[in-house]
């Protein structure tokens, strides 16, 4: 029999590597007295501080600029924006894990359907904003970015060819919700020129106006971007 009452002692769950890294980061920061708008060692150079891969501490990184404690600028770095306590950061990044999976399903329910409205739907400038958003993230990726300002204006195009002023509506209050995942599976190596990939796949299928080939590609790229979510969450 199990103990009960007062000597009977909650399980505690395993740390996550990232989580554990976070820690880690936000006592260098501690120990370095960096103030908000001072900015973190370059991602070799903190990774070698700390002992790890450059492809671990970037999903920790992640996870600091998704709870907005750091914001990433490509050419710059992690700039830091406020100091938060371990405590309250590794509560949030827990309540954000668990919330993944639902997050992922509102996508998968919600982006196809307004991918397969933009097909029968989309004008030649609708067309023109989605074509300037794969040729945005594109250049990000060649520079080496994750690409996520070019991911970003891409999913909001194909709202906007939809022309459902509710499910856009819909899409703009979820939208805080989506940049955990974006960046959480952009954070995988390999991810960006995948995710451009299938950015191009739904585009295709908008442009030759097929609601079911653009619902289909869009509900695999949210797979593929829920996966890599997950996957970051876990390690």
């Amino acid at each position: 029999m199990e103990p009960t009452g007062p000597a009977a002692m909650a399980r505690v769950s395993r740390p996550r590597l990232y989580e554990r890294l976070v820690e880690q980061i936000l006592d260098y920061i501690a120990r370095s007295s960096l103030q908000p708008g001072d900015t973190l060692p370059g991602e070799r150079d903190l990774a070698e501080q700390l002992g790890v891969s450059r492809a671990t501490l970037a999903q920790a990184l992640v996870a600091l600029e998704v709870l907005g404690v750091i914001d990433v600028q490509h050419g710059t770095g992690a700039v830091l924006v406020y100091r938060p306590s371990v405590a309250a950061v590794l509560r949030e990044l827990r309540e954000q894990r668990d919330r993944l999976p639902e997050i992922a399903e509102a996508r998968a329910v919600l982006e196809a359907g307004l991918a397969s409205l933009a097909a029968r739907r989309r004008t030649d400038r609708d067309l023109a904003a989605i074509d300037a958003a794969l040729e945005m993230m594109a250049e990000e990726v060649a520079a080496g970015s994750r690409g996520t300002r070019g991911d970003e204006l891409f999913h909001k195009a194909v709202a906007a060819a939809a022309h459902s002023t509710v499910l856009a509506s819909i899409m703009t209050f979820i939208g805080e919700l989506v940049v955990q995942t974006r960046l959480a599976s952009l954070a995988q190596p390999g991810r960006p020129e995948r995710s451009l990939a299938s950015h191009r796949a739904i585009a295709d299928a908008i442009r030759s106006g097929d609601p079911d080939a653009a619902a289909r590609a869009m509900q695999e790229h949210i797979e593929l971007v829920s996966n890599g979510a997950l996957r970051t969450a876990e390690d």
